[in-house]
């Protein structure tokens, strides 16, 4: 059975409630809205505004203490990569303001809102989320359990070609986890892994509210796999959960081995060969999840990878039992 929740919701709590009670009135208006707000499910992974308060408009100390909300919700691993994604927006500021795009002047470290809906100290259901340009962090906490899907983690540039940074990859494991499992695979497997020979322009769930898996393709099950094989798809699958803290990654596991892992399908298209240039796309689907990754954008230099929970995105399951057992 996964470990207890409830350390995560305590360490929430207090650090949603810090954080607030460290901003000025007008801040607070802009940073906070109610738990069924109108917009609760709408998010986007691309560049522009959000509904909250930017990083921008904080002090260093409320900064400070939003860093803390988002590591209350983020691993060490899904906390540093956060904090690289936001670091490598003003990296891409400098970049295409170089190169002569007007894009530049939407690009910055501190474009990114928070937003908490509802009351963190109360007793009904409450949630936070981080987003900004290639993040998005959504957290729904139900009493001591919490839901940490939609989440959306992105690169552009997936490297950094030139500059001082030149060489930087901001999401490593993303691609490299995924070209493991593929060279893992004999010719056989392979053949029915790699599902087309041209990668889609994006993930295929793109940023609907509702994420539909049908728009997914199947590939090679886990239940057709060698031992070896599963246990790349296992680390795979683990990354991305593992970008929540311990005890959200964990039970979120228990979800997928209690749904079934032997129908967890590993699905791959585009290019083969790895490098800036080569289009490629692979996507990871069970009963209670999907996964997808995508690099085709800018040269296939611009990743995205996304977690959707298709029963408790938005912790719909968990607020489903939850008005049950009031209505009782």
């Amino acid at each position: 059975m996964p470990a207890s929740q409830a350390a995560t919701t305590a360490r929430m709590v207090a650090a949603a409630t810090a954080f607030l009670s460290a901003l000025t009135p007008d801040q607070r208006t802009a940073a906070t809205a109610p738990f069924d707000t109108d917009d609760h499910r709408v998010w986007t992974y691309l560049p522009g505004p959000r509904p909250g308060l930017a990083l921008a408009d904080m002090s260093e100390e409320q900064r400070g203490l939003a860093a803390a909300l988002l590591a209350t919700g983020l691993s060490d691993e899904g906390s540093g990569r956060a904090r690289a994604i936001m670091t490598l927006d003003g990296i891409l500021r400098g970049l295409e303001r170089e190169a002569g795009s007007d894009m530049w002047k939407q690009r910055d470290a501190g474009y990114f809102w928070v937003r908490v809906l509802g009351d963190p100290a109360g007793s009904q259901p409450w949630a936070w989320r981080v987003n900004g340009h290639h993040l998005a962090v959504h957290f729904a906490v139900v009493g001591d359990e919490v839901a940490s899907t939609p989440q959306f983690f992105g690169a552009n540039p997936a490297k950094v070609l030139s500059g001082p940074h030149a060489g930087l990859r901001t999401l490593p494991e993303s691609e490299d986890l995924g070209r493991a499992l593929l060279a893992s695979l004999d010719p056989d497997r392979r053949a029915r892994a790699v599902v087309d020979a041209e990668a889609p322009d994006d993930i295929l769930t793109r940023r609907d509210p509702v994420a539909d898996a049908g728009r997914l393709p199947r590939g090679l099950a886990y239940a057709d796999m060698t031992d070896p094989q599963r246990g790349h798809l296992e680390t795979l699958v683990r990354h991305y959960l593992g970008r929540s803290t311990a005890e959200v990654a964990e039970a979120s596991w228990h979800d997928v081995e209690k749904a079934g892992l032997e129908r967890v399908t590993f699905s791959w298209a585009g290019s083969l060969r790895p490098g800036v240039g080569e289009r490629h796309y692979y996507a990871v689907a069970g009963p209670t999840f999907v996964l997808e990754y995508d690099n085709t954008q800018n040269d296939a230099n611009h990743i995205h990878t996304v977690w959707r929970d298709l029963r408790n995105d938005w912790g719909e399951d968990l607020l489903a039992a939850h008005y049950a057992q009031q209505h009782r």
